[in-house]
């Protein structure tokens, strides 16, 4: 327990107890003895670097002395950016994030402050400092929650894409909070803000929202490619070409019909994105992009059928996945949903792509597709495989893809996950063996442990 309360306090008293002079200590320290005499008579603040120095000759831990610098020589003096700031960055290093917080919600009744504190979350962004970004992020947005301005948008985007997490409740959550500020960014970030918006309410199956925001996409990225049809080659954002933009909104939007039934409607959408004629003099990244999404149009073309109720598309759709292995993995879900549909048996089909069932990134020639996306959809995978399984009665098999399904649901905290594995357990419960119903009520556990299933008893 300390007996004294401030830094010139603590330093007297490891003085006096290793009966060092100041000049002594001056030396060990490598701080000016006469800058070090003023410091402890109260005479002069002390700088980051003479706090740093003197907490190593102390033989304390780096930062040890933090919280109380904040409150003697940051703000019991006149606040002086040119104390916080590198205070800021030096807690950020140390990964002292309490004291960089405290620190910088003392600012939060002196606006003059946001703009300096925004720049540094930003370079704490940039360097792969997400925590300590994140804090100052929040406190800028919090001191201009009134003030409707570029910045403030932009922290509550920087605050979403760092929320953004396996965790689905999670992420619902930091979507809703962002969306109101979208059309306030600057156009360089709305494009990738809609389209993270749009991965984000697709894992969450939020079809109406997906289907609405890849029309305002699309009419952003429309009037952007009208207005400076070379945009992508001058400016750091959008991340990509703005066709891409365009043809995602497309894409999306047609994943909505796919996913709700309306099959004419989702076909009808992929003629706007398999052949873009209106794209004028495409750069080299234009074409990898519009032969992506040809490549993507086709494929679909296959599915929809497939899922429409031709079976005999299912053959063609296999044969034109298996030349591209980025795309099997992503396939077989929707494979499955048919062939559980629609009651088809493909045992040659899975031994054929049983290598692609484990869980793995998603490539595609103009990127990595999406993680929420990503696992979602892989979740859903083990779910139909079980589902496959169970209609055949090899109920060993489709239990444990059931199991499977459940762990990732309660990872991802998936609700409708989460439900459609316990009802589908508990509906071939008795065929259950020991290890398996024993490894589901663990998991049972798992769940009772979610604020959202607190209530629920164990089965």
């Amino acid at each position: 327990m300390k007996t004294t309360a401030t830094i010139r306090g603590e330093i007297d008293k490891f003085l006096h107890h290793h009966r060092l002079t100041i000049n002594q200590f001056a030396r060990l320290s490598g701080v000016n003895s006469g800058t070090l005499s003023s410091i402890l008579n109260g005479h002069r603040p002390m700088s980051m670097q003479q706090l740093d120095r003197i907490t190593h000759c102390m033989g304390l831990e780096d930062g040890h002395f933090y919280d109380m610098y904040i409150d003697e020589f940051i703000f019991h003096l006149t606040p002086d950016w040119r104390r916080l700031g590198p205070f800021l960055q030096r807690c950020a290093q140390l990964d002292k994030l309490d004291s960089l917080d405290k620190a910088a919600r003392m600012t939060m009744d002196n606006v003059s402050y946001a703009p300096m504190l925004f720049e540094l979350a930003e370079s704490f962004y940039h360097s792969g400092r997400n925590e300590a970004s994140m804090l100052l992020f929040e406190c800028v947005a919090e001191s201009e929650k009134s003030q409707h301005s570029e910045r403030l948008a932009l922290c509550q985007y920087r605050i979403f894409t760092l929320k953004l997490s396996d965790d689905q409740e999670k992420n619902l959550q930091a979507a809703v909070q962002f969306e109101p500020y979208i059309e306030k960014l600057d156009e360089r970030y709305q494009l990738d803000a809609y389209k993270n918006l749009l991965n984000t309410y697709s894992a969450l199956h939020r079809w109406g929202e997906v289907e609405r925001l890849s029309r305002r996409m699309r009419q952003a990225a429309k009037m952007l490619y009208s207005e400076n049809r070379n945009a992508h080659q001058v400016q750091d954002y959008p991340n990509k070409p703005v066709i891409f933009y365009i043809l995602y909104s497309y894409l999306m939007e047609s994943h909505t019909y796919k996913e709700r039934g309306k099959f004419d409607k989702a076909l009808e959408l992929i003629s706007y994105y398999e052949k873009p004629d209106w794209v004028d003099n495409p750069s080299q990244e234009e074409l990898i992009i519009t032969d992506q999404f040809s490549e993507w149009a086709k494929a679909n073309r296959y599915l929809y059928r497939l899922l429409s109720g031709e079976p005999d598309s299912l053959d063609v759709y296999v044969e034109f996945i298996s030349s591209n292995e980025d795309e099997i993995f992503h396939a077989l879900t929707h494979i499955m949903v048919a062939v559980n549909r629609y009651h088809l048996q493909v045992d040659h089909i899975l031994d054929r792509f049983k290598n692609y069932i484990a869980y793995q990134p998603r490539k595609s020639r103009i990127g990595t597709i999406d993680e929420q996306v990503n696992i979602n959809n892989y979740t859903r995978l083990l779910a139909e495989l079980g589902i496959y399984y169970l209609n055949a009665k090899r109920y060993e098999q489709g239990l444990v893809y059931i199991v499977n399904s459940l762990e990732y649901s309660i990872r991802i905290h998936s609700d409708k996950g989460m439900l459609r594995c316990m009802g589908l357990f508990e509906q071939f419960r008795p065929f259950a063996s020991s290890e398996i119903q024993q490894r589901y009520q663990n998991l049972i556990s798992d769940i009772q442990k979610l604020s959202v299933y607190a209530w629920m008893p164990v089965i």
